[in-house]
Formats: C-alpha cells, sequence, structure tokens
C-alpha cells in the first residue's frame, strides 16, 4: 500500500477558496438573483439567462474576492493540519508523534 501523499501549502489553500466559493456563491446567489428577478421584467428565457449570468457573475466575483480575503487573514482552510505536528513545529524541541 503506496502511503498517502501530504501537503502543507504556504499562505493560502487555494482548493479550500474554490470549494467555499462555489459553495456560498450557490447558497447566498440564488436567493438574491431570485430576489432580484422579481423586480424586473423578463417576458423570454433569453432575458431570464442572461439576467441570472450577469447578476450571477457579480455576486461570484463578490464572494470570490471576500472569500479570498478571509482565508489570507485569518489562514483558514489550512488542510486539516494536525494540531500535534502543529505544535512540534512552533516547539522543535519537542517530539513528533511516534505513528508519523
Amino acid at each position: 500500500m503506496q502511503p498517502v501523499e501530504r501537503s502543507n501549502p504556504e499562505g493560502v489553500d487555494y482548493g479550500w477558496v474554490m470549494q467555499t466559493t462555489f459553495v456560498t456563491t450557490i447558497l447566498v446567489g440564488a436567493p438574491i438573483v431570485a430576489a432580484l428577478s422579481t423586480q424586473v421584467v423578463l417576458p423570454t428565457w433569453e432575458s431570464r439567462v442572461e439576467f441570472a449570468v450577469r447578476v450571477g457573475a457579480v455576486v461570484w466575483i463578490l464572494t470570490a474576492v471576500s472569500v479570498f480575503v478571509y482565508a489570507k487573514r485569518t489562514n483558514a482552510g489550512d488542510g486539516g493540519s494536525d494540531p500535534d505536528e502543529i505544535e512540534s513545529e512552533e516547539n522543535p524541541g519537542v517530539e513528533a508523534r511516534a505513528d508519523d
């Protein structure tokens, strides 16, 4: 059995940012697009799709920038680092766990 590879991204975990942006955009963006569409006359499917794409793009870019800034400031999405490994890196005199 081959060992599982680990990564230790320094800085922002872009995978976490992309996943969080995707989920947040759907959860927040769909209700926003639906609410805003009630204020506009959209007689054809073409106009509805165009409206959804235009408003959705704005929601997506605002969400992506917000999630990135949050991740940058709080070191969010660290990839599930083991607290014991983090402590041993901060304290070089402390031995790492035996099961590594």
